[in-house]
């Protein structure tokens, strides 16, 4: 599909607002929605909306308190807002669109509404402009380990023909965005140099949540 504002390395910011929410991440080209509700975020997204339409989506260490003010991970990825709507207890529902990671070189002071703002650095991450179109990921071993993980997990799934069917890019980034992984496994998805790194982490993190789901059944038994 082609994007109606493609984003060139030329349009990444050098400031951009955050957003730090524990066990959330972003990848380029997943969808994130969003429910926004606390005055600072409601700023937040006010001024993204007027400057790009950029958040960056970032993780705050596991022994922050509410990521509000607390020291986060130094690398996020930044999203597009592609979709808006207010509520009539104005709250504001948005969707994300992954763009690119970034590097926080340096936090910022925080903006008149509250919210966090950083310098950014993409030049490592310029090539998540482009779609991944790596093929080689033993997708049949993920689909086996993704079955048996939901069934451990007592998801049921009526999509498989779909999901093995879908660019290997999009499968791997969506399960790496949402399966319930913790904040640490959270962000080595993340961090991965490249895709088919992030799909051998992925795999790993599947096998041992079944393992340790099973184990647990087991246990209580």
């Amino acid at each position: 599909m082609t994007e109606a504002f493609p984003i060139s390395v030329e349009n990444l910011p050098e400031e951009l607002v955050i957003f730090p929410l524990p066990r959330v991440i972003l990848l380029p080209r997943v969808q994130l929605p969003l429910n926004i509700f606390e005055p600072r975020y409601l700023a937040m997204v006010n001024h993204a909306m007027s400057n790009g339409r950029l958040i960056g989506m970032i993780q705050p260490k596991p022994d922050a308190a509410d990521g509000a003010n607390d020291q986060t991970f130094t690398t996020g990825c930044a999203g597009r807002i592609t979709s808006f709507s207010e509520t009539e207890d104005g709250r504001y529902l948005i969707t994300l669109k992954g763009v690119c990671r970034f590097d926080v070189a340096q936090e910022l002071p925080l903006a008149a509404g509250g919210y966090r703002r950083v310098k950014a650095t993409w030049q490592q991450y310029h090539h998540d402009l482009a779609c991944d179109t790596t093929t080689d990921i033993c997708r049949d071993t993920m689909m086996t380990t993704l079955r048996q993980y939901l069934d451990k997990m007592q998801m049921f799934c009526d999509k498989w023909e779909t999901i093995r069917n879908i660019e290997c890019e999009k499968l791997i980034s969506t399960l790496s965005v949402v399966c319930p992984f913790s904040t640490e496994e959270k962000q080595a998805l993340l961090e991965a140099p490249d895709l088919p790194a992030r799909a051998k982490i992925l795999h790993a993190l599947l096998e041992i949540a079944a393992k340790e789901e099973e184990e647990c059944k087991a246990s209580c038994h």
